[in-house]
């Protein structure tokens, strides 16, 4: 549903993944479901609402979760969520810059 090229339900499925992400069971099975690939590309090519919900759930997946973080970093979210900390609106402003935070610690450690 995330990559409906239609992008019918992208908006949905966004929304159900943000309640979702707060569950641990559920992160486990959304990172699992190789997800994170899809929302960064999201963060880069979304609708500004598609976009918030990306950073909203990416921070939920990466939040006291190292791994998770390093692959953010990895697969190049910095670039769209410095992008988004800048233009985005405003809660997506401040999920942005929250994720991006929580990379620059980890790359510090």
């Amino acid at each position: 549903m995330l990559t409906d090229s239609r992008n019918c339900m992208v908006d949905e499925a966004l929304t159900i993944l943000s309640v979702l992400a707060s569950n641990q069971e559920a992160k486990v099975a959304i990172v699992k479901a190789s997800t994170i690939p899809v929302l960064i590309d999201l963060l880069r090519t979304g609708i500004p609402r598609n976009k918030e919900n990306a950073a909203a759930i990416l921070l939920s997946l990466c939040k006291r979760d190292p791994e998770n973080l390093a692959c953010v970093s990895r697969l190049g979210a910095v670039v769209p969520l410095t992008e988004l900390a800048k233009d985005g609106t405003e809660r997506a402003n401040r999920k942005a810059t929250s994720l991006l935070g929580h990379i620059r610690r980890l790359q510090q450690h």
